[in-house]
C-alpha cells in the first residue's frame, strides 16, 4: 500500500516521518525546506502532481477548510483528480463539520472513499506517535487503513458516521479552549493579591485544579513563553464551530460563550500569533501584573 501526505507543519511533518519508517510516503507541501525534512526520514518528494495517482491512501494534514478543499478540488492543482478510483483520503486537519461533510459529499461524487481521523495530542506527541485519533466514516475503510494510521497515532477511536471525528475532536478542543481560558483569568488574581506564583502554579499542578492545560502552559507562563503551542489566530476556527452549532441548535452554552469572549479579547490586543497561554496577557495588562516568576521575586526583593 502506498501513502501519499500533504501538509508538513508542526503536526504534518513528525506525523508524516513516523508513517515514512514503515511504508512508501510520497509528500508534498508549499514549504521546500519541510519537505527536506521529511525526505531524510525515508518519504519522497512529489515533483509532479500526478505522482499521486499510484497512491493509495492520501493523507492530508492542513490549517483550514479552505487549505483543504483548494488541495483535493482546485481545478489546477487538486489532488483528487488525480488519485486512482476507490482510493482512501484520510483528512487529520481540524476543520469545521459543515466543511468536512461537503468535502466527502464532492470525494464520493469523484468514486473516492473519505475518512476524517483530526488528532489530538499537540507536537510533541505527534513526535512520539502517541497522537489520539479520533475517526468519521466507514468501518471497514478504517480497517484496511488502521495499521498505517497506528504509526502516528496510539489510539485510535472510530466515532461514527464521516464528521464524526471532527464533533469529537472540537468537544475535546473546546474543553481546552474552556481551561486555557480560566487559567488567564484567575492566575493573575493570585500575584495581584501577594501570593507567589511559582507557588500557585505548584499547588494547581498537584491539585485538583489541574488540567493538561494547567500542566502545559502554566509552567511556560512562568517563564514568558507563549511559542509553544498552536497560535491563537489559526486555532480561533473552533470556537466558531462551537459557537455555530450552539446557535444552529439552541444549546446554551455560556461557559463557551465567557472563554471566547476572553479569547476574542486577546486577539483584538494583537496576541494571535501567541498559543493559548497568552490569553493571560489580557488580564495581566487588566489588574497590572504579571505571573511571572522572575517579576514576583524581583518585586519582593
Amino acid at each position: 500500500m502506498r501513502f501519499g501526505f500533504v501538509g508538513l507543519g508542526q503536526m504534518g511533518a513528525p506525523m508524516a516521518i513516523n508513517l515514512a519508517h514503515d511504508h512508501d510516503v510520497l509528500v508534498y507541501d508549499q514549504n521546500a525546506s519541510a519537505i527536506a525534512k521529511v525526505e531524510r526520514y525515508g518519504a519522497k518528494r512529489a515533483d509532479k502532481l500526478d505522482q499521486f495517482s499510484d497512491v493509495d491512501v492520501l493523507i492530508t494534514c492542513l490549517p483550514a477548510a479552505k487549505i483543504v478543499d483548494s488541495a483535493l478540488f482546485d481545478s489546477n492543482t487538486g489532488l483528487a483528480q488525480h488519485l486512482k478510483p476507490n482510493a482512501v483520503v484520510v483528512d487529520t486537519s481540524t476543520i469545521e463539520y459543515g466543511a468536512t461533510l461537503e468535502i466527502r459529499d464532492r470525494l464520493q461524487t469523484a468514486g473516492l472513499r473519505f475518512l476524517d481521523a483530526p488528532v489530538s495530542g499537540m507536537q510533541k506527541r505527534a513526535e512520539d506517535g502517541s497522537l489520539t485519533m479520533m475517526v468519521g466514516g466507514d468501518a471497514s475503510d478504517l480497517a484496511e487503513v488502521q495499521g498505517a494510521l497506528s504509526t502516528m497515532a496510539s489510539k485510535i477511536l472510530h466515532m461514527g458516521d464521516a464528521g464524526a471525528g471532527q464533533l469529537t475532536k472540537l468537544v475535546n478542543q473546546l474543553l481546552f479552549d474552556i481551561n486555557a481560558a480560566a487559567l488567564a483569568e484567575i492566575l493573575p488574581l493570585s500575584v495581584k493579591l501577594g501570593i507567589d506564583p511559582e507557588q500557585v502554579a505548584e499547588v494547581v499542578n498537584s491539585g485538583t485544579g489541574r488540567s493538561y492545560a494547567s500542566e502545559f502552559f502554566v509552567p511556560n507562563i512562568l517563564q514568558g513563553d507563549f511559542s509553544k503551542g498552536y497560535p491563537m489566530q489559526a486555532a480561533y476556527k473552533d470556537l466558531i464551530s462551537g459557537s455555530e452549532i450552539s446557535a444552529r441548535h439552541n444549546f446554551p452554552t455560556p461557559v463557551l460563550a465567557a472563554a471566547t469572549a476572553t479569547y476574542q479579547q486577546a486577539l483584538l490586543e494583537g496576541h494571535g500569533d501567541k498559543d493559548k497561554g497568552g490569553m493571560i496577557l489580557v488580564f495581566e495588562r487588566l489588574l497590572g501584573t504579571d505571573f511571572r516568576a522572575t517579576t514576583f521575586k524581583e518585586h519582593k526583593a
